[in-house]
């Protein structure tokens, strides 16, 4: 038998590191079961940046572990002795047109847009309901990765495996 492989290191980027990367990233956690270790991290997060109470609320809500979550920037994950990544998934548009920092060892990377759950003036419930709405759908494209075999998972297969992992 096989040693198990190591779990694999993603990297979730937004704009400010506040709803949908921090969805992300407490989500893979929670369904990654030792296989994956999720991060997340902003390209520029505003000072005193928290992630967003709504966003805390649904986690918590759906059961998802919220302890440790906080803000910050990209930079941190680009700096000597920082976890390598093995993937980098950005989950907004403003963050998937923006200059990256050099990643060492070359991660996969994909892009996996959804609308910002933050935006918009409507009412309390309303708002809530769009955090409900981006948690579930992003946790059913987590479902297709954390299900893949380990071959569709291997770095030759990662690039093309996580952008093709469809959104519905």
């Amino acid at each position: 038998m096989s040693d198990p492989r190591p779990p694999l290191n993603v990297l979730f980027l937004c704009t400010h590191n506040s709803a949908r990367s921090i969805l992300a990233e407490a989500l893979l956690n929670a369904m990654g079961q030792g296989s994956f270790k999720a991060y997340s991290a902003g390209s520029s997060p505003r000072e005193h940046q928290q992630p967003h109470p709504l966003g805390l609320q649904v986690l918590a809500q759906a059961g998802i572990p919220t302890e440790g979550l906080r803000s910050k920037n990209w930079d941190e994950f680009a700096a000597p002795g920082a976890p390598h990544m093995d993937l980098i998934i950005t989950v907004c548009d403003n963050a998937a047109g923006e200059v990256c920092p050099f990643w060492p060892g070359h991660p996969a990377t994909a892009h996996w847009g959804y609308v910002d759950p933050s935006a918009g003036d409507g009412s309390d419930a309303d708002k809530a309901e769009a955090f409900r709405k981006t948690l579930h759908a992003i946790q059913r494209r987590l479902e297709l990765l954390v299900n893949l075999p380990d071959e569709k998972l291997a770095a030759t297969a990662l690039q093309s495996t996580a952008r093709e992992l469809p959104a519905h």
